[in-house]
């Protein structure tokens, strides 16, 4: 365990393209729940806290971060950098491991791996699995991002605009047009997807209806067979099973 190194997750009830998906079900649980079951398994991981909106119509997130087990950070709805700065500095955080969540199968081990990565730089800046980043060839959806508490703090000095105040990657790094918003000041790093999930074109994300509804195909069968599973359980139900009924 690296000290100092927090998964933030990020969750809010009121997503505008999938109300409430943080809190549909997934193999009897709700997708927030799953998140957090897997990610407890991550060994380099200090503390995990789940980050969401200080609203009333939040309060079933704060319920299900208390039943995980997590820590719970309440603060503002829109601007996410000042959401994870504060939860990062009451937790004292060195370095963040960000995660949405609507990433509802993080793989621990890759997850592990890109914290040692980060770690292991001389010059630390923005360094992210979360998606296929620089020929990565990452499916996206099992990485997490990572960038220290002084970058993110530097970030909000330095950019003032709406959209970076709400995607806090656009303050780094343009997952739509690979491209980094300067990497003079901020480098961007990644690592090699392993070959046996080499697979960029998979999504795992929940982001729209029927999103969630391949979701919820993924874990009504993989869930009861392995609460465990990995990656390579994915693709082989995908490319075997889904796939071919469809």
């Amino acid at each position: 365990m690296s000290p100092g190194v927090d998964l933030i997750i990020q969750a809010r009830v009121g997503s505008s393209r999938l109300p409430r998906k943080s809190l549909m079900d997934l193999s009897g649980a709700p997708l927030v729940g799953r998140i957090l079951e897997r990610v407890k398994r991550c060994r380099e991981v200090d503390k995990i806290v789940l980050a969401i909106p200080d609203t009333e119509e939040n309060i079933p997130l704060r319920k299900i971060g208390e039943e995980y087990k997590v820590k719970v950070f309440e603060g503002s709805e829109n601007d996410l950098v000042e959401r994870y700065i504060e939860a990062a500095k009451r937790e004292h955080t060195k370095h963040i491991c960000r995660l949405p969540a609507d990433n509802a199968t993080p793989e621990p081990s890759e997850i592990d791996r890109m914290i040692r990565h980060h770690l292991s730089l001389k010059k630390r800046g923005f360094s992210s699995n979360l998606s296929e980043i620089k020929g990565s060839g990452y499916p996206d959806g099992i990485g997490v991002e990572i960038f220290d508490f002084e970058l993110l703090c530097a970030a909000r000095e330095r950019y003032c605009d709406p959209a970076r105040r709400e995607h806090v990657h656009l303050n780094f790094y343009n997952y739509d047009n690979g491209l980094a918003t300067d990497e003079e000041w901020c480098p961007i790093s990644t690592i090699e997807c392993p070959k046996e999930f080499r697979r960029p074109d998979l999504v795992l994300d929940v982001n729209t209806e029927s999103q969630y509804l391949f979701m919820k195909d993924l874990y009504e069968y993989l869930y009861p067979k392995n609460a465990n599973f990995t990656i390579v359980d994915i693709i082989d139900w995908y490319d075997n099973i889904y796939s071919i009924g469809d």
